[in-house]
């Protein structure tokens, strides 16, 4: 019961006190005169203006409200670790058991850390959690928190938390851990293809241990090296990457004896390989009206180098120009296609016929370019089935077609053969997805016979129009038209002429996407996806190995002609091996080197800062000393806002002052008759006086 009195005036407060002021007055001069009756007269003044304020007392009737405390239990992955679980778990019960015997208390259990996405899983964020625990309770209300964690908290902050309430903290784990971790200190996300690229990286132990400790290198899952590093010392490192789009650089080191875990044994970078500029040897014929399409297609890109060597004046022309008239500087043929020809990543002949102006050896020089991993793209017109054709050069062994001889002149809608459409050079290709393709037409082909390698495109009368080969360790590709110029200037609409061009320029320069067999994975969010690019009908499934050593088998479903893809979520962070026929690839699924596997050392050091601002505590569930028992919970008091929230073996929650108004009982004091029977009662007594 709270009682409490109100006033209620009959009349307003200004009209009141013009009332009563002039006859309080008159009252005090007769009570300072000292006057006969005066003493009544005051009385009756005073019970006049109790009747006229009316009081009241009024009962309220109130219900206390719960104080609201947090429990906030950190399922991070780091708390997989030894006993942390189970502490954990055991603490979660008996605390759950022990708040409720407090009814003035309101429990709320938060687990935080366990969400599927990765963006959530880098860190473990208790304090957001409690933050949207707390988000509807009034400040009065809060009680507290108590968090189960292995201390291992990332958005801690300084000092005192947003809410004035005591935190505590109960530590899993043990106060004897040991742990040796690998970091990288400095990994650049870009790297040049073939070229050295500098990194550091640091081996750390929690008993600031040093000496030697081996490290494993590997590139894409294979290993590549073993440096020799000391603990506790920034170590420089040199890898080589080995091909354009993403590489996995690896760090490891083996598990010591009592090590508390060996999921930060190994450091991941990824970085994206970046060709250096292209170097492009483009030799050509006599000009044509397609031979500036080769030349701007090339010039367009500023990654590739250039050179374009072209024949503006046979030997055999005698047009009596004067020798002081002609350009006096020599071509280094002998320069390019003997002695630097290596540096070249692409050669292309345009339109080009044999004649004098380049030696018989160099052709064998070309040959063997390709068979040594060169690439070699023949554009060819009228010239291929000539007698100066090239293919009656050394250069014959490595074309993948020999002419017949014929130049057919008929007009025909270039399209994708059956393994066009799966070759990643010409899929999609677009407007080849209508018939006839929606492109314009070519007017010339070139006959050849016993075509080798892929035909992926067909022209007039089904003749083969391009031609992917591989010669050795080389590529060649040949193109047995030289009307790609008409889509260029936009003939009949055009045709997609930059994208097939630089399609099969790419494809013979060995880039990864333009493989007709690759497998890649990737990882998005929690989910592992897999990319399986075939000429093969079915890849059938893929086998995943996951970095806890679990297999895997996930099916691949075809999306498009020459691709199958498969996905499958997954729970754990780190690096996936997946495999496919004779091709395996690497994945890594969540954040690289994350913050929560970056230390996994228990620690009191995190939350004692915004614990003691608060009055609150923070201690550990076992200690050495009782290294496999159970946890020990201290007890819990409830304590007013004033008084300590911890002691040696207890831990303070504050109640609440707040409560809800249930009810109110009014008993007016001057009300009804008693209240008429006093004013009349006080009247009568100043009337009886005053008559005497």
């Amino acid at each position: 019961m709270n009682w409490s009195i109100s006033f209620e005036p009959l009349i307003s407060w200004p009209l009141l006190a013009l009332a009563l002021v002039p006859l309080a007055l008159l009252a005090l001069v007769g009570l300072w005169f000292r006057q006969r009756g005066s003493v009544f007269r005051f009385i009756a003044l005073l019970a006049l203006a109790a009747a006229l304020f009316n009081p009241v007392f009024l009962n309220e009737e109130r219900e206390p409200l719960k104080s609201v405390v947090a429990l906030v239990v950190d399922r991070s992955q780091s708390q997989d670790i030894g006993d942390r679980t189970k502490q954990t778990d055991e603490a979660l019960a008996g605390l759950q058991q022990r708040l409720g015997r407090f009814k003035q208390f309101d429990v709320r259990v938060v687990e935080a850390g366990k969400s599927e996405a990765a963006e959530e899983r880098t860190e473990t964020r208790l304090f957001g959690a409690l933050e949207g625990a707390f988000r509807d309770v009034p400040p009065s209300r809060i009680g507290g928190a108590i968090m189960i964690t292995d201390g291992e908290v990332h958005d801690a902050p300084p000092g005192a938390p947003d809410f004035n309430a005591p935190l505590h903290a109960l530590i899993t784990g043990n106060d004897h851990e040991k742990d040796r971790r690998i970091r990288l200190e400095n990994a650049p996300r870009f790297g040049l293809v073939g070229k050295p690229l500098d990194m550091t990286y640091r081996v750390i132990s929690t008993e600031n241990e040093t000496g030697p400790v081996d490290v494993r290198v590997s590139v894409n899952g294979e290993q590549v090296a073993v440096e020799h590093a000391t603990v506790g010392q920034a170590m420089p490192l040199q890898v080589t990457i080995p091909g354009a789009g993403r590489n996995i650089v690896e760090l490891a080191i083996d598990r010591e004896p009592g090590e508390l875990t060996d999921t930060n044994n190994r450091a991941i970078a990824l970085i994206d390989g970046i060709r250096e500029n292209l170097r492009v040897l483009l030799v050509s014929g006599e000009p044509h009206a397609g031979e500036r399409t080769w030349r701007n297609l090339l010039k367009s890109d500023a990654s590739v180098d250039l050179v374009h060597f072209t024949i503006l004046r046979p030997p055999e022309k005698q047009d009596g120009t004067p020798i002081n008239e002609l350009s006096l500087i020599a071509f280094p043929t002998r320069e390019l296609f003997v002695e630097k020809i290596k540096d070249f990543d692409l050669i292309i002949f345009d339109r080009y016929q044999h004649r004098d102006v380049l030696p018989i050896l160099y052709y064998d020089y070309i040959s063997e370019y390709v068979e040594k991993g060169g690439a070699l793209l023949i554009a060819a017109g009228p010239e291929y089935a000539g007698e100066s054709s090239i293919a009656r050069t050394p250069l014959m062994s490595a074309l993948p077609a020999m002419p017949t001889g014929e130049v057919v002149d008929k007009a025909f809608y270039p399209r994708l053969t059956e393994l066009g459409q799966r070759h990643p050079v010409t899929r999609g290709l677009d407007g080849s997805a209508t018939e006839p393709p929606h492109w314009s037409r070519w007017f010339r082909t070139i006959g050849v016979q016993n075509p080798e390698g892929a035909v992926v495109m067909k022209g007039a009368d089904n003749r083969p129009l391009l031609l992917l080969d591989r010669k050795g360790e080389g590529r060649v590709g040949m193109l047995l038209s030289d009307q790609g110029w008409l889509w260029a200037r936009g003939f009949e609409g055009g045709g997609p002429h930059v994208q097939l061009y630089r399609r099969i320029a790419h494809w013979l320069m060995k880039e990864p996407e333009l493989e007709e067999e690759r497998l890649t994975a990737d990882g998005r969010g929690m989910v592992l996806e897999i990319r399986r690019q075939t000429m093969a009908d079915d890849p059938g499934p893929a086998q995943i190995i996951t970095p806890s050593g679990k297999t895997l088998t996930v099916k691949l479903e075809k999306s498009e002609p020459g691709v199958f893809l498969g996905s499958v979520e997954t729970s754990e962070i780190g690096l996936y091996q997946v495999a496919n026929g004779d091709l395996t690839a690497l994945a890594h699924v969540g954040p690289v080197n994350a913050p929560e596997f970056a230390d996994v050392i228990s620690t009191e050091s995190r939350l004692k800062a915004p614990a003691e601002a608060t009055g609150g505590s923070v201690r550990r569930l076992a200690s050495s000393t009782a290294l496999g028992s159970d946890a020990t919970l201290p007890s819990i008091v409830p304590v007013r806002s004033a008084g300590a929230a911890s002691g040696n073996d207890w831990i303070g929650l504050r109640t609440t002052d707040d409560s809800v108004l249930k009810a109110v009982s009014r008993v007016p004091l001057f009300g009804g008759f008693l209240g008429l029977g006093l004013l009349l009662l006080a009247m009568g007594s100043m009337w009886y006086r005053e008559g005497r």
